[in-house]
């Protein structure tokens, strides 16, 4: 048996190894799937659906070729979609059936594109001449567009892999096995020769003589005694120890029939009169309102506010007016460009400018949307210099609010509003970046007051201080701005002018747009434009009035017999409480300056 169990032992063995080996030779399936497509295209774009990308698990490689130049990016389908717009392309799905990626042609009005590289949109960008390969992990929800510089067609050759998981975690178990089973087979193997060695030596043994066989003796002839005839010895009957055994069976027999009766009663409905239980429906909930999701993710906002920092900075530096419209636009870059003409003529006016930094995100409150226009409410801060927070006399970098608008698909964001918050205000709750925020219309009538009359009011108040009758709505605590524009600045500027002078005010709604956004609470945060003018004229035919020292700059004149104008524009934020909360209006922060002079026809 020795043998046997060595042998047994042997040829496990080799079928354990065999089997590992195999595992990872011949039985070893492949390491990637691919799929291809070399279809001639003639749209200057190819979009690569999220589907055809996800076919099969564990990430995908694209590679693609047939143009000099290409361009490729991957971001959101919707997204991808809205920047190709009216323009033809070629669109690469993917076919179950066949295991083969599948290009149509969606027809459009436009024969060209932009460039692709440089748009908010893209989560990647990709470039390269000839041929392209990158390897991603794309979603389904997110899609590939490639370009050749937009106007030639663009590249026909598009492959993607997919790598497969073609691991064997058994083969080394196995082989370890088998050879496992080697050394107890040669263990079994030589044991039994030794055995048999063993067995194979000399033996000695004390052998009896062999004994004679006895006679066999003869039988003895006895008569039977009659026995008396008893119920044992009836017909059938298998005598006492038979009997014995059926009264102890019988006791079983009885109690397994009356256990098997009671159960059969307790099963059956109809003896217990108990009704079965019947499952409930199922209640079909009605469908909810999807909400959008936020137009960008915090990465990419954070990568698109280093670029506009990085801009800002740039046009800021040269005076660069031009450069800065790429990232600026309405109210903020009409106060850009008044800084500009301002530090021009007096370099040390040079800082007045609400800074943009590129860094240190405090708020992100994208608008939960996937068309556009689109709008990004954020908070940004300078970053501190280490060896100037060491100096407590070093001013604190207040924070600046943005609103960042995207006009349409092709465009990027622009600073719309850029303010300056004020310090120590208590700043409302508002959604996370991955919630975002809905867009507040601006005759929106369940807040305190409609975003389009926040400006207006707030210019009354400006203009006639507690006569006004939006006085109570707003807010007066921690308003700095209002203190250095309002009535009472006013008196002080008209008691400074000379007699031969007179000045006016007025401050009234500017005719930039209102952006509002909502916060947690049901309130919303607003952005508009208030302008102001100051005038300031001779009190008679013929005499000269002095010239306001913050109007010298522009000016480049002391005095003036016709008169002089100078027009300010006002960027604020404030905050406004649903209409069924309370509380008044509070603002938030504010940047302003002199857009101009003018001395007057």
């Amino acid at each position: 048996m020795r043998f046997v169990f060595a042998i047994i032992c042997f040829v496990l063995a080799a079928a354990s190894i065999g089997l590992g080996i195999g595992q990872r030779t011949i039985f070893a399936g492949p390491d990637e799937v691919v799929a291809s497509t070399t279809e001639t295209t003639t749209s200057p774009v190819v979009v690569i659906d999220g589907s055809a990308l996800n076919a099969y698990e564990q990430g995908q490689t694209v590679q693609i070729a047939g143009t000099p130049t290409i361009s490729a990016a991957y971001g959101r389908t919707n997204d991808v979609l809205g920047w190709v717009g009216d323009a033809t392309y070629t669109y690469i799905t993917y076919d179950d059936a066949t295991q083969k990626l599948v290009s149509t042609v969606e027809t459009g009005t436009e024969v060209q594109v932009p460039q692709l590289a440089g748009s908010d949109l893209w989560l990647h960008e990709y470039t390269g001449a000839d041929s392209l390969r990158f390897r991603a992990n794309i979603p389904t929800d997110v899609s590939v567009i490639v370009v050749s510089d937009g106007i030639t067609p663009a590249p026909s050759e598009v492959s993607i892999r997919w790598p497969l998981d073609n691991s064997t975690p058994w083969s080394g178990p196995l082989v370890a096995a088998g050879g496992g089973l080697i050394l107890l087979g040669l263990a079994l193997l030589i044991w039994a020769l030794t055995h048999v060695r063993r067995s194979r030596g000399p033996r000695r043994t004390q052998q009896k003589p062999p004994k004679m066989p006895k006679l066999p003796r003869q039988p003895r002839y006895k008569p039977s005694k009659p026995k008396a005839v008893t119920g044992n010895d009836r017909p059938g009957s298998k005598g006492r120890r038979a009997t014995r055994r059926m009264i102890r069976v019988v006791p079983i027999v009885l109690a397994g029939s009356l256990a098997l009766a009671g159960c059969s009663v307790t099963a059956s409905p109809a003896a217990t009169n108990t009704p079965l239980a019947t499952p409930s429906p199922t209640s079909t909930s009605t469908a909810e309102t999807e909400i959008p999701e936020p137009a960008v993710s915090e990465t990419q906002v954070t990568k698109i506010m280093s670029e506009i920092g990085t801009v800002v900075a740039q046009a800021d530096a040269n005076r660069d007016a031009e450069l800065v419209a790429t990232r600026v636009t309405g109210p903020a870059l009409e106060l850009r460009l008044a800084n500009y003409k301002i530090s021009a003529a007096n370099a040390a006016l040079a800082d007045v400018a609400t800074p943009i930094p590129p860094q240190v995100l405090k708020v992100v409150l994208p608008q939960q949307t996937d068309v556009w226009p689109r709008v990004i409410f954020a908070v940004v801060q300078a970053e501190a210099d280490p060896a100037a927070t060491t100096d407590p006399a070093t001013p604190v970098i207040a924070p600046t609010a943005l609103m960042l608008v995207q006009a349409d698909a092709r465009s990027n964001y622009k600073v719309n509003y850029a303010v300056t918050l004020i310090p120590g205000i208590t700043f409302p709750e508002v959604s996370s970046a991955t919630v975002g925020a809905t867009r507040v219309s601006p005759d929106q009538k369940l807040l305190q007051l409609a975003p389009a009359s926040i400006a207006g009011a707030y210019a009354d108040i400006m203009m006639k201080d507690t006569e006004s009758p939006f006085y109570e709505q707003f807010s007066a605590e921690g308003d700095v701005l209002r203190t250095a524009i309002g009535l009472e600045a006013q008196k002080t500027a008209l008691a400074a002018l000379s007699g031969t002078a007179k000045e006016e005010f007025t401050r009234a709604a500017g005719t930039a747009e209102v952006i509002a956004m909502s916060t947690s609470d049901s309130g919303a945060l607003v952005a508009v434009q208030m302008n102001e003018t100051d005038t300031v004229t001779p009190v008679k035919s013929g005499a000269l009035a002095n010239v306001p020292d913050r109007f010298k700059t522009l000016l480049a004149q002391d005095t003036s017999s016709k008169g002089i104008v100078g027009t300010y524009s006002d960027q604020l934020l404030f905050y406004v409480p649903a209409a069924t909360a309370g509380g008044p209006v509070v603002l938030l922060g504010f940047a302003n300056s002199l857009l101009d002079v003018k001395e007057l026809p």
